[in-house]
């Protein structure tokens, strides 16, 4: 989703020499792989974007990959890079990082301050390691790699599979099965007051090109994206339903995990360097809805 999202921002914009490595050509799990493609093709600017992810159900039941794959797939991209001299590295994390009980909004320096949420522990630990070794980097090799830490993405190209989904395209697809089958209700995960930021992947991609751009004073390290403004799941899943057009009953199911209470960043510091979303949640579920009828729903 990012990936494709971010393809299509470059080519708008007029660049034309893109490495796009897709899974079968280069599996960044294998790290000899990884070093002869960097070694073979040198990039000058590089956007690490690779992950195996998911929803709150799929890090809970395989929390072995969720660690495993994106522990390694960033140790190999990172160091690989390092190795050819790449000219400024972007690694993507995640808010995942910060810890469960962490005050809000979540400030860049609150990560390793605080035990993690259990529901994504594994995921959260592979991305902290990634953001870590661009720091090392950086303090050591005076290597320009840095992250950039998201909220909930969501967008076009989104994974809209039960199994695999994150929250909104998972209410997106459910709603809209719903509202074809004429059930009475849909069930969702959780009490609903558990509290979520969202940023649409266009804006997203808008901020990456943004910063691998940036000119001027050094900017840190690691920073916060995402649009300030937070929302309940009950309030999501109604403006879901108000956008899919499904007029039955939203049933929450208290005995399924809320995960983190609530996770909002503190956006300040990208702001403080020029960036700020664009895009409106409502305006950005209307685009996501309009491009799964086109594109998913028709495949049903």
């Amino acid at each position: 989703m990012v990936g494709k999202s971010l393809v299509k921002r470059l080519r708008d914009d007029g660049y034309e020499n893109l490495l796009l490595p897709g899974s079968r050509e280069l599996d960044n799990r294998d790290q000899a792989g990884v070093r002869d493609y960097f070694r073979q093709n040198t990039p000058e600017f590089v956007f690490h974007l690779a992950g195996h992810i998911g929803g709150i159900k799929a890090s809970i039941t395989r929390p072995v990959e969720f660690m495993y794959e994106n522990l390694v797939m960033a140790m190999n991209v990172i160091h690989a890079a390092h190795e050819s001299e790449a000219v400024r590295l972007m690694y993507i994390g995640s808010s995942c990082i910060y810890p469960r009980n962490c005050p809000q909004p979540m400030k860049e320096e609150h990560m390793l301050t605080g035990e993690l949420e259990p529901t994504n522990e594994g995921y959260a630990i592979a991305k902290i390691s990634g953001i870590k070794l661009c720091e090392y980097l950086h303090q050591q090799h005076g290597r320009d790699f840095f992250s950039l830490l998201p909220c909930n993405l969501y967008g076009f190209h989104d994974h809209f599979e039960p199994e695999d989904s994150h929250v909104l395209s998972a209410l997106i697809f459910k709603m809209h099965s719903a509202k074809v089958s004429g059930s009475p209700s849909v069930e969702i995960w959780g009490t609903g007051q558990s509290r979520r930021e969202f940023l649409f992947a266009d804006d997203f991609a808008d901020a990456m090109v943004f910063f691998m751009n940036y000119e001027g004073s050094e900017f840190p390290r690691m920073m916060n994206i995402g649009s300030g403004e937070d929302h309940t799941i009950k309030e999501i899943a109604n403006m879901v339903r108000d956008v899919v057009g499904y007029d039955g009953e939203l049933t929450f199911n208290a005995d399924k995990p809320d995960g983190m209470p609530k996770k909002l960043l503190d956006v300040a510091r990208a702001r403080d360097f020029g960036w700020q979303s664009k895009i409106a949640l409502r305006d950005g579920l209307e685009k996501s809805y309009n491009w799964y009828l086109e594109n998913e729903a028709v495949k049903a």
